[in-house]
């Protein structure tokens, strides 16, 4: 099995709704028997036997019980995606269905269902599986335990705020995985000048989710050439579309399929090794915030928040465009197209600042935001920086021109609105 393949098996396990269900259904059964085992083994407390009727309403309740509160289950998720999409940002279904929560909750409630269902055909006038009963007991109370923590997390989940941390934590974990895997070099396209002696095709349309960039390095070390990546992870490909370029002095072998089964395509792009897509999700939630249905300016605050942490993080790197990974003898082996700093700060502020050109609390918070990264990203970033800050002062000559409101527009307020001025604390010995 391909790279490519193995990679959306696991996104589609990891987005599945019924695997995980389904294994407890399978594994309901199971545990009848060995319940049933048990049974013949152990002497079960008079506390804990139970009369053929009884044992028969008890499980007869459960499997009921079980139908009915996985039904409930399914109404609640469906009803928050609806929600959560309408209000925030398409794109953020995906995380939501992926929840481990959730998954474990249908696990338990399919497997009480089916466990219990098998239970009632051991239910005899002189046999009564008497540890299976307390068990199916044991396990609707756990399915009780895991609904409410599930309706609990989604319903703080249904907040902006929490959504744009969500967002923000896996932005930040993506980041620090890929940007400490790249080596990145800014003089190494030079290397793929020249006629390629290779170029591959994609073979299918759709968005770039993933590149095993390990497979491509040792591919390339073994036949002594050089790969270049012609579209980057999260862009949209068609059919045909070249997708690699292979440099070297020597013949590339023909057969392209090996390289192929290293791009992982999908219908719609991942923060597996895209933060920029994190950065797009967040940003959304800001624009939505901001639109004339809506009219939140606050939640595209909050969602700033999160941003300028993602933004802070990113500032500290050395991005630079095109990353160069190298073999182990430090020879360059794959060239890939890389964002810049620009590209990200561009990505995260353009749009929000445009939409909330009249809105006094975003263009103070985004002030804020671009204030702090001057001060905080690497040097050779801070010229992007005042580019912003430059079109921030723009954006507010033209939004509030006329206004009474454009010097309080133009200051600076970590909570948009309403925070202490910005002034500098002296310390008390200095005020002496």
């Amino acid at each position: 099995m391909s790279w490519a393949l193995l990679f959306r098996a696991r996104e589609y396990l990891k987005g599945s709704l019924w695997v995980y269900p389904l294994a407890g259904a399978i594994l309901g059964p199971l545990l009848a028997v060995l319940t049933r085992q048990a049974d013949t083994s152990v002497t079960v407390p008079q506390a804990w036997q139970y009369a053929p009727s009884t044992a028969s309403t008890v499980l007869t309740t459960i499997v009921g019980a079980a139908v009915g509160l996985t039904g409930f289950v399914v109404t609640v998720t469906v009803l928050a995606i609806q929600m959560a999409t309408g209000t925030f940002s398409a794109r953020y279904m995906r995380i939501w269905y992926r929840d481990r929560l959730l998954k474990a909750v249908l696990a338990v409630l399919a497997g009480t269902l089916t466990f219990s269902f098998s239970l009632l055909r051991q239910v005899g006038s002189t046999q009564v599986p008497n540890i299976g009963v307390s068990v199916a007991g044991g396990l609707l109370v756990l399915s009780l335990v895991l609904f409410l923590l599930f309706f609990d997390r989604f319903i703080h989940r249904l907040r902006p705020v929490a959504v744009a941390d969500l967002v923000g934590q896996m932005a930040l974990r993506v980041i620090t995985t890929v940007t400490q895997a790249a080596q990145i070099d800014t003089a190494s396209a030079e290397i793929a000048a020249g006629d390629p002696v290779l170029m591959v095709t994609s073979g299918r349309a759709g968005s770039i989710q993933a590149i095993n960039v390990r497979g491509l390095v040792t591919w390339a070390s073994r036949h002594n050439q050089l790969i270049a990546m012609q579209a980057a992870v999260g862009d949209f490909v068609t059919t045909g579309q070249h997708l690699i370029a292979v440099f070297g002095d020597g013949a590339a072998p023909v057969k392209t399929d090996r390289l192929q089964a290293m791009i992982a395509l999908g219908a719609e792009r991942t923060v597996e090794q895209d933060p920029a897509f994190a950065i797009r999700i967040m940003a959304d939630i800001a624009v939505k915030a901001l639109s004339a249905a809506i009219n939140d300016p606050t939640t595209a605050v909050q969602a700033l928040d999160h941003l300028g942490n993602v933004l802070r993080l990113l500032g500290a790197t050395p991005l630079h465009g095109p990353l160069t990974f190298r073999d182990t003898e430090g020879t360059p082996r794959l060239l890939m197209p890389g964002r810049t700093w620009t590209d990200y700060l561009t990505l995260a502020v353009t749009e929000i600042r445009e939409y909330g050109c009249s809105s006094i609390q975003v263009v103070r918070r985004l002030r804020a935001i671009l204030e702090d990264l001057q001060e905080s990203v690497r040097p050779e970033h801070r010229p992007a920086v005042d580019t912003e800050i430059a079109k921030l002062d723009a954006t507010i000559a033209a939004g509030f021109a006329g206004s009474v409101d454009i010097d309080q527009a133009r200051a600076r307020d970590r909570q948009g609105i309403g925070g202490p001025a910005a002034t500098e604390i002296s310390s008390p010995a200095a005020s002496n």
